[in-house]
């Protein structure tokens, strides 16, 4: 851990880094299975959904930095390599040989919703931690990845 001034203690601290770290990994995983299905889908839907994964993307990209700022100024240090996120990241694999948008619809709602499952009890551990701060981070991240998982499911249809 890197020396800082925030009164927070240095255990709460360091796990809270861990955590942040385990799901930067994940979120760096969802932004890169975004863009994925961004440049490999086709259909009659196509500009719509190619339009929505970057519009996702784009969102998924600021939730990755707000993690990785928040770690580093609790005095942790961002794990952002692909080397570490593959190591990490606890979402499904997405698969590379398909092109259906339905598909790429299906496949990105269980990520973000394994995501948003991730999130959701990353904002119990924190706030039982004591990181308030690192909670309320996680509740935004939270409210807007199941706004995301709406938008994706609503083209999956009843």
């Amino acid at each position: 851990m890197h020396p800082t001034k925030n009164d927070l203690t240095g255990n709460i601290r360091k796990s809270m880094a861990a955590l942040l770290n385990a799901r930067l990994a994940d979120a760096l995983d969802l932004q890169l299975q975004t863009k994925q299905a961004h440049w490999n889908v086709r259909g009659e839907n196509f500009i719509a959904l190619h339009e929505l994964f970057d519009a996702l993307y784009k969102e998924v990209t600021d939730h990755v930095d707000s993690i990785a700022e928040r770690i580093t100024a609790l005095g942790g240090t961002a794990l952002g390599t692909v080397q570490a996120v593959a190591k990490a990241s606890q979402l499904p694999a997405y698969p590379t040989n398909i092109s259906d948008g339905r598909q790429h619809v299906d496949k990105l709602s269980s990520a973000f919703a394994a995501f948003g499952k991730a999130t959701r009890a990353a904002i119990d551990e924190a706030d039982e931690a004591g990181d308030k701060n690192t909670a309320d981070l996680f509740t935004g991240i939270s409210r807007a990845i199941d706004k995301n998982l709406w938008f994706l499911e609503a083209h999956l249809g009843g």
